[in-house]
């Protein structure tokens, strides 16, 4: 049988500060897309879950919406919540639609990778370095077998808030912004390494697991949480770990095609998928739906679709 996946960054689909585009422009936008890419399972990154009223409880309306009247609209559905609150959170949810049921749903946040306590340099307080949101993972029953889903959104390389270094949400000196962008990329390496220890845990229950790990992992394929989440030494000759290594599908596109965001004119491929060897190895084709992205330092006032291009990996 035929199985397509594809991760897609739709970009705070909901209500958003700002002036947000009304939701139907979103919706207008975004289902031309999510209908060309014809998956059977699709991991969303920046999915909102704004309130039905004041004191109302969030819910995925804006999804719903947009999935109305699609093929995806009877998908069955994972969606991530606010770690310690039971509900989604306001912004940058993770959600998993799949044709084929899905089991052990997981959510993932500090279960590998403790918080830690972070003194920095000249400060006299240390700060909790957490992360902003969660792994999503769930098994998708296919019926050639079970595939095993992680859909990651790892922290974005801005500077991490520092209380005593910043005042009405401006950074008070260099130095300090320096240290928020440290923590920042200590945080996105944490969770890439959170995530990559799962994966070793479903090897060690299934040494030739049907695994992806796809997302918006905001690192290009040489930086490190995307080598830590491959999970083999790239300059090792001896073959190590070959058989737990995931590679990077979206090096199969065509070279001049290697790009999900566009960054005041340069290209940059920070949206992957990752599979087993088991799936590297039955991968047919991989495409980036990047023909018509819009430059983000450039985007129109009020542009309504997203700044990231949907990845698409097919296997047979």
């Amino acid at each position: 049988m035929s199985f397509t996946i594809a991760t897609f960054n739709v970009e705070n689909l909901g209500t958003r500060h700002g002036g947000a585009p009304a939701a139907p422009d979103r919706v207008a936008a975004l289902r031309p897309v999510l209908a060309a890419l014809s998956a059977d399972v699709i991991c969303l990154q920046e999915v909102n879950a704004p309130r039905t009223g004041p004191h109302g409880a969030r819910s995925f309306s804006s999804l719903d919406l947009l999935l109305e009247d699609t093929s995806y609209a009877g998908f069955n559905r994972a969606t991530s919540t606010r770690p310690g609150v039971g509900e989604p959170a306001d912004v940058h949810n993770l959600a998993i639609l799949s044709r084929y049921p899905l089991s052990d749903i997981t959510q993932l946040h500090h279960d590998l990778v403790p918080q830690w306590d972070w003194l920095p340099p000249g400060e006299s307080q240390p700060v909790r370095a957490a992360f902003d949101r969660p792994i999503l993972s769930a098994c998708v029953q296919t019926p050639d077998g079970p595939v095993h889903v992680l859909n990651l959104h790892l922290r974005a390389p801005r500077a991490a808030h520092l209380p005593q270094e910043k005042s009405a949400g401006r950074w008070l000196t260099s130095a300090g912004w320096a240290k928020g962008m440290y923590l920042a990329s200590q945080l996105r390496q944490a969770q890439a390494l959170e995530a990559r220890l799962f994966v070793e845990r479903i090897f060690d229950r299934e040494p030739d697991a049907r695994i992806i790990v796809c997302g918006d992992f905001n690192a290009e394929p040489f930086e490190t949480p995307t080598r830590i989440l491959c999970g083999a030494p790239e300059d090792g000759a001896d073959g190590s770990f070959i058989d737990r290594r995931l590679e990077r599908l979206d090096m199969r596109a065509p070279v001049e095609r290697r790009f999900s965001v566009l960054h005041d004119g340069r290209k940059a491929l920070l949206d992957h998928i990752l599979a087993s060897p088991r799936l590297a190895h039955a991968c047919a084709s991989v495409d980036i739906f990047n023909a018509d992205l819009i430059d983000e330092v450039h985007a129109p006032q009020g542009f309504s679709g997203s700044l990231h291009a949907p990845v698409v990996a097919r296997f047979s």
